[in-house]
């Protein structure tokens, strides 16, 4: 399994070589601007992410205690409204 694996592998890379090697020119332009286009893409992702995830990645640095739950108590009477 791993012979195959590795042989796999070899190959890919040797096929990622040789278009590296039999590469043509382009007759493309990229603006100047698209690379803060698509840094602006980028760190938008990752800001929407981390607002997305928030409390999770708040609650990986925060410890908190174990909370007991108590019985809800009932409001206490003033004696103002007991005189009346």
């Amino acid at each position: 399994m791993i012979f195959r694996l590795r042989y796999c592998a070899i190959t890919l890379m040797l096929l990622i070589a040789l278009s590296f090697t039999f590469e043509r020119q382009a007759h493309a332009y990229v603006d100047p601007g698209s690379g803060l286009l698509i840094f602006q893409g980028i760190s938008a992702v990752v800001s929407g992410a981390l607002i997305y995830f928030r409390r999770r990645i708040k609650n990986l640095f925060t410890r908190t205690q174990p909370t007991t739950t108590t019985a809800i108590q009932p409001p206490a009477v003033s004696s103002a409204t007991d005189q009346r």
